[in-house]
Protein backbone atom coordinates (compact mmCIF):
# COMPACT_ATOMS: atom_id res chain seq x y z
CA UNK A 1 0.00 0.00 0.00
CA UNK A 2 2.65 2.41 1.14
CA UNK A 3 4.55 1.68 -2.16
CA UNK A 4 2.20 2.34 -4.60
CA UNK A 5 1.10 5.74 -2.62
CA UNK A 6 4.91 6.34 -2.67
CA UNK A 7 5.08 5.86 -6.47
CA UNK A 8 1.76 8.06 -6.88
CA UNK A 9 3.61 10.61 -5.33
CA UNK A 10 6.33 10.49 -7.44
CA UNK A 11 4.11 10.54 -10.75
CA UNK A 12 1.72 13.10 -9.83
CA UNK A 13 4.44 15.66 -8.38
CA UNK A 14 6.98 14.88 -11.80
CA UNK A 15 4.02 15.52 -13.72
CA UNK A 16 2.79 18.56 -12.35
CA UNK A 17 6.17 20.38 -12.52
CA UNK A 18 7.27 19.13 -15.65
CA UNK A 19 4.32 21.23 -17.42
CA UNK A 20 6.42 24.42 -15.70
CA UNK A 21 9.08 24.17 -18.87
CA UNK A 22 12.65 23.81 -18.12
CA UNK A 23 13.14 27.10 -15.68
CA UNK A 24 9.81 27.00 -13.92
CA UNK A 25 10.92 22.94 -12.85
CA UNK A 26 14.73 24.22 -11.75
CA UNK A 27 13.00 27.23 -9.47
CA UNK A 28 10.55 24.45 -8.29
CA UNK A 29 13.10 21.96 -7.73
CA UNK A 30 15.32 24.60 -5.78
CA UNK A 31 12.41 25.69 -3.90
CA UNK A 32 11.33 22.14 -2.86
CA UNK A 33 14.89 21.40 -1.84
CA UNK A 34 14.73 24.99 0.35
CA UNK A 35 11.57 23.86 2.12
CA UNK A 36 12.07 20.94 2.82
CA UNK A 37 15.57 21.64 4.30
CA UNK A 38 14.52 24.51 6.44
CA UNK A 39 11.13 22.47 7.80
CA UNK A 40 12.78 19.79 8.79
CA UNK A 41 15.31 22.04 10.44
CA UNK A 42 12.75 23.90 12.61
CA UNK A 43 9.96 21.96 12.95
CA UNK A 44 10.37 20.42 16.83
CA UNK A 45 11.18 24.30 17.94
CA UNK A 46 7.98 25.39 16.25
CA UNK A 47 5.88 21.83 17.58
CA UNK A 48 7.49 22.96 21.09
CA UNK A 49 6.19 26.63 20.60
CA UNK A 50 2.54 25.35 19.69
CA UNK A 51 2.10 23.21 22.04
CA UNK A 52 3.57 25.15 25.13
CA UNK A 53 0.76 28.03 24.02
CA UNK A 54 -2.24 26.62 22.99
CA UNK A 55 -2.28 22.81 24.47
CA UNK A 56 0.45 20.62 26.33
CA UNK A 57 -2.20 17.76 26.21
CA UNK A 58 -0.12 14.36 25.21
CA UNK A 59 -1.91 14.06 22.16
CA UNK A 60 -2.10 16.88 20.78
CA UNK A 61 1.71 17.40 21.14
CA UNK A 62 2.11 14.32 18.70
CA UNK A 63 -0.08 16.32 15.92
CA UNK A 64 1.91 19.24 16.66
CA UNK A 65 4.84 17.63 14.92
CA UNK A 66 3.43 16.74 11.56
CA UNK A 67 1.22 19.88 11.85
CA UNK A 68 4.68 22.34 12.29
CA UNK A 69 6.55 20.12 9.58
CA UNK A 70 3.77 19.81 6.64
CA UNK A 71 2.99 23.55 7.60
CA UNK A 72 6.37 24.82 7.20
CA UNK A 73 7.09 22.97 4.22
CA UNK A 74 3.55 24.18 1.96
CA UNK A 75 4.16 27.39 3.74
CA UNK A 76 8.01 27.65 2.36
CA UNK A 77 7.29 26.24 -0.49
CA UNK A 78 4.87 28.82 -1.52
CA UNK A 79 6.72 31.77 -0.21
CA UNK A 80 9.93 30.50 -2.26
CA UNK A 81 7.42 30.14 -5.18
CA UNK A 82 6.27 33.79 -4.73
CA UNK A 83 9.73 34.61 -5.07
CA UNK A 84 10.52 33.13 -7.68
CA UNK A 85 7.62 34.42 -10.04
CA UNK A 86 8.70 37.66 -9.18
CA UNK A 87 12.12 37.86 -9.68
CA UNK A 88 12.62 35.51 -12.26
CA UNK A 89 11.24 36.11 -16.18
CA UNK A 90 8.64 34.11 -16.80
CA UNK A 91 10.28 32.58 -20.00
CA UNK A 92 13.68 32.44 -21.06
CA UNK A 93 14.61 30.46 -24.78
CA UNK A 94 16.88 27.48 -24.75
CA UNK A 95 17.73 24.70 -26.97
CA UNK A 96 14.39 22.42 -27.48
CA UNK A 97 16.18 18.98 -26.27
CA UNK A 98 17.82 20.93 -23.16
CA UNK A 99 14.42 22.18 -22.62
CA UNK A 100 13.21 18.42 -22.34
CA UNK A 101 15.73 17.04 -20.50
CA UNK A 102 15.86 19.83 -18.16
CA UNK A 103 12.45 20.37 -17.48
CA UNK A 104 11.74 16.21 -17.18
CA UNK A 105 15.18 16.34 -14.72
CA UNK A 106 14.43 18.56 -12.42
CA UNK A 107 10.79 17.18 -11.93
CA UNK A 108 11.62 13.88 -11.52
CA UNK A 109 14.25 15.24 -8.68
CA UNK A 110 11.50 17.11 -7.30
CA UNK A 111 8.83 14.67 -6.99
CA UNK A 112 11.40 12.03 -5.64
CA UNK A 113 12.24 14.70 -3.25
CA UNK A 114 8.92 15.73 -2.11
CA UNK A 115 7.61 11.55 -2.16
CA UNK A 116 11.07 11.71 0.60
CA UNK A 117 9.91 14.53 2.73
CA UNK A 118 6.50 13.49 2.85
CA UNK A 119 7.80 9.58 3.94
CA UNK A 120 9.74 10.96 6.43
CA UNK A 121 6.96 13.14 7.91
CA UNK A 122 4.79 10.31 8.35
CA UNK A 123 7.32 8.82 11.25
CA UNK A 124 6.06 12.34 12.99
CA UNK A 125 2.23 11.27 12.24
CA UNK A 126 0.40 10.56 15.28
CA UNK A 127 -0.45 6.53 14.03
CA UNK A 128 0.32 3.27 14.79
CA UNK A 129 4.27 2.19 14.74
CA UNK A 130 3.43 0.43 11.56
CA UNK A 131 0.58 0.59 9.35
CA UNK A 132 -0.45 0.79 5.75
CA UNK A 133 2.93 -1.37 5.10
CA UNK A 134 5.01 1.66 6.73
CA UNK A 135 7.69 -0.07 9.02
CA UNK A 136 10.29 2.57 10.22
CA UNK A 137 13.11 -0.34 10.06
CA UNK A 138 12.01 -1.12 6.15
CA UNK A 139 12.98 0.24 2.83
CA UNK A 140 9.21 1.57 2.06
CA UNK A 141 9.54 1.89 -1.50
CA UNK A 142 9.55 -1.02 -3.03
CA UNK A 143 11.21 -2.92 -0.28
CA UNK A 144 14.73 -1.67 -2.46
CA UNK A 145 14.95 1.83 -1.31
CA UNK A 146 14.81 4.17 1.66
CA UNK A 147 14.03 8.04 0.42
CA UNK A 148 13.09 8.39 4.04
CA UNK A 149 17.02 7.74 5.44
CA UNK A 150 17.87 9.43 2.73
CA UNK A 151 16.61 12.30 3.41
CA UNK A 152 17.04 12.66 6.68
CA UNK A 153 21.35 11.48 5.75
CA UNK A 154 21.51 14.56 3.53
CA UNK A 155 19.28 17.13 6.22
CA UNK A 156 21.55 15.97 8.70
CA UNK A 157 24.62 16.60 6.44
CA UNK A 158 23.41 19.88 5.52
CA UNK A 159 22.30 20.99 9.54
CA UNK A 160 25.82 19.73 10.39
CA UNK A 161 27.97 21.50 7.66
CA UNK A 162 26.25 24.17 6.55
CA UNK A 163 22.88 25.48 8.35
CA UNK A 164 24.41 25.64 11.58
CA UNK A 165 27.15 27.84 10.79
CA UNK A 166 24.09 30.36 9.75
CA UNK A 167 22.45 32.76 12.20
CA UNK A 168 19.90 30.25 13.79
CA UNK A 169 22.93 27.91 14.27
CA UNK A 170 20.76 25.07 15.17
CA UNK A 171 21.50 21.20 14.70
CA UNK A 172 18.19 19.12 13.08
CA UNK A 173 18.88 16.49 15.04
CA UNK A 174 21.46 14.72 17.44
CA UNK A 175 22.86 15.52 21.13
CA UNK A 176 26.50 15.98 21.46
CA UNK A 177 28.17 13.40 23.66
CA UNK A 178 32.02 12.96 23.42
CA UNK A 179 33.08 8.50 24.12
CA UNK A 180 36.19 7.55 24.21
CA UNK A 181 37.97 6.25 20.77
CA UNK A 182 35.04 7.54 19.28
CA UNK A 183 35.51 10.38 16.37
CA UNK A 184 31.47 10.67 16.16
CA UNK A 185 29.80 13.46 18.33
CA UNK A 186 26.50 13.89 17.12
CA UNK A 187 24.25 11.13 17.68
CA UNK A 188 20.94 11.56 15.53
CA UNK A 189 17.39 9.52 16.64
CA UNK A 190 15.02 10.70 14.73
CA UNK A 191 13.72 7.31 13.36
CA UNK A 192 14.53 5.93 16.78
CA UNK A 193 12.25 8.20 18.92
CA UNK A 194 9.42 8.79 16.60
CA UNK A 195 8.89 5.38 16.59
CA UNK A 196 9.02 4.46 20.21
CA UNK A 197 6.64 7.62 20.31
CA UNK A 198 4.44 5.73 18.07
CA UNK A 199 4.86 2.40 19.92
CA UNK A 200 4.01 3.70 22.95
CA UNK A 201 0.41 4.62 22.25
CA UNK A 202 0.76 7.19 18.76
CA UNK A 203 -2.33 5.87 17.06
CA UNK A 204 -4.58 8.92 16.59
CA UNK A 205 -7.27 9.37 18.95
CA UNK A 206 -5.66 7.45 21.68
CA UNK A 207 -5.05 9.41 24.34
CA UNK A 208 -1.72 7.89 25.90
CA UNK A 209 -0.62 9.15 29.20
CA UNK A 210 2.85 10.60 29.63
CA UNK A 211 5.18 8.25 31.65
CA UNK A 212 5.25 10.35 34.42
CA UNK A 213 4.24 14.14 35.82
CA UNK A 214 1.50 16.31 34.93
CA UNK A 215 3.92 17.52 31.34
CA UNK A 216 4.41 15.44 28.77
CA UNK A 217 8.06 14.57 27.95
CA UNK A 218 8.81 15.37 24.16
CA UNK A 219 12.01 13.82 24.02
CA UNK A 220 9.98 11.08 22.28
Amino acid sequence: MIDILLLAIVGIVTWCVASEGAWGAGFIFVSVLLAGLLAMNFFEPLATFLSNNITNSYAWQQRWDIIALVGLFVGFIFLFRELTVRIAPAYMQVHPLVHEVSRWGFAVMTGYIAMAFLLTALHTAPLPREFAGFTPERKNLLGMVAPDREWLGFTQYVSEKSMRKGTFGHLFDGPEYSFPQQENQIWPSFPIRYATRRGQGGAMGAAAKPASGDKADRSF
